[in-house]
């Protein structure tokens, strides 16, 4: 089986879990004899070698284009007159999707495929090209939507459109979780029997120590500091939890919109000597993190997996979600509460640091419970997927 696959992110050179996600399916898909062509977007002035990180069966097919890993009107607009005199990109976000995607489609007509496979908004005009100039199968693959990454506020109608286009347009959409499954059929008025639901998984490591002593309680937030996934609730969280036991500390792991609101926010708070903020960490120093934690919060508003709670499992962290997560249908051995409900987030922090019995018990369940998620899983779902819609 020949699969051309479109996305915005990979590793080394992403900032989310789509690109996670993308190396794990690929990297099982390919030990499976699936050949994969993968196309994405990649700056000319940026310079990268892929070949250390390509699993065996991948090729990479890079288009010079100024989108990236969770682009927005706005971003695009600043960066591209951050790089003055650059006139070959579009004018704005949604003219550079439209060029990215007749870029595309020179690859699509030099390629041999059986199917297409994209993922996420800016990929979907990309696939419909290639459909229409090959007559293959369309599998579109949904990580996030629009009223994800807006809470449902303030809802981009030309991203809605063309997620909503490219849903349409596709022979079957897989869904990250039955969460996001039934907002695609809420918001997006997709049929049941169109979607399919793949969990995303995390990859396996073996060895990893559990945690890093340390004379602090530290508890952890990592990710994107976006709306979406909640750090001013962690933030009134925390203030709850220092008011009780001064003596823990909050660390910030990640970059974002509300980067700025969440700093000046924990001063507001009277807590920014509690606050530590890490910035962006990659690689082994996403594990340190986790290593040093007592806990792992994530407090997302709305969230259609969650890798980064694998994550943390895998490294013996032990971890608090919200229950508006694709992740809470999958894991039994963490905590969970509602987003907004910062008192209860609260107690259960304090309960994980004070009592060891449960600190101990979610810790080792959690690491028994992570061996079951693999990618090879995610990929024979996918793999089957492919074989009932190609002829």
């Amino acid at each position: 089986m020949r699969v051309l696959m479109f996305g915005w992110e990979f590793p080394p050179h992403n900032s989310g879990g789509l690109g996670t996600a993308c190396y794990g399916l690929t990297r099982s898909m390919s030990k499976k004899n699936i050949q994969l062509t993968f196309v994405v977007p990649f700056g000319s002035d940026t310079q990268f070698d892929f070949m250390n990180f390509l699993p065996l069966n991948v090729k990479v097919r890079r288009i010079d284009s100024m989108l990236g890993p969770y682009m927005t009107p706005t971003r695009y607009r600043e960066e591209r007159t951050y790089r003055q005199g650059v006139h070959m990109y579009g004018s704005s976000l949604f003219e550079e999707v439209n060029r990215y995607a007749e870029e595309a489609k020179t690859i699509s007509a030099s390629e041999e495929f059986d199917i297409i496979h994209c993922h996420d908004w800016m990929t979907f005009k990309a696939g419909i090209i290639a459909k229409q100039l090959k007559h293959k199968p369309l599998v579109v693959h949904i990580h996030s939507t629009e009223f994800d990454r807006t809470g449902g506020n303030g809802v981009n109608q030309t991203v809605y459109d063309l997620e909503r286009e490219g849903m349409e347009n596709a022979d079957a959409v897989i869904a990250v979780s039955n969460y996001t499954k039934q907002l695609i059929m809420r918001h997006y008025n997709i049929p049941d029997y169109k979607i399919m639901v793949v969990h995303n998984a995390v990859e396996q490591r073996y060895g990893v120590p559990f945690k890093i002593e340390t004379s602090d309680k530290i508890v952890l937030f990592l990710g994107r500091i976006t709306l979406q996934k909640g750090p001013d609730y962690f933030l009134y969280a925390a203030q709850k939890v220092i008011e009780l036991d001064p003596q823990v500390k909050f660390i910030i792991a990640g970059t974002g919109d509300m980067e700025r609101f969440i700093i000046e926010k924990s001063a507001e708070l009277g807590i920014s000597r509690n606050v530590l903020f890490a910035g962006f960490l990659q690689g082994d120093e996403v594990d340190r993190a986790y290593q040093m934690a007592d806990l792992y919060v994530m407090p997302s508003v709305s969230e259609p997996f969650g890798i980064t709670a694998l994550e943390a499992m895998r490294n013996g962290t032990p971890v608090l979600i919200s229950k508006q997560s694709g992740v809470s249908e999958v894991i039994t051995h963490c905590l969970k509460a509602d987003f907004w409900d910062t008192n209860d987030m609260a107690n259960k922090i304090i309960a994980v640091l004070r009592y060891k019995s449960l600190h101990h018990t979610l810790r080792e369940h959690s690491s028994l419970e992570i061996q079951k998620f693999n990618w090879d899983i995610a990929a024979d779902k996918c793999i089957a997927l492919y074989n009932h819609l190609v002829p």
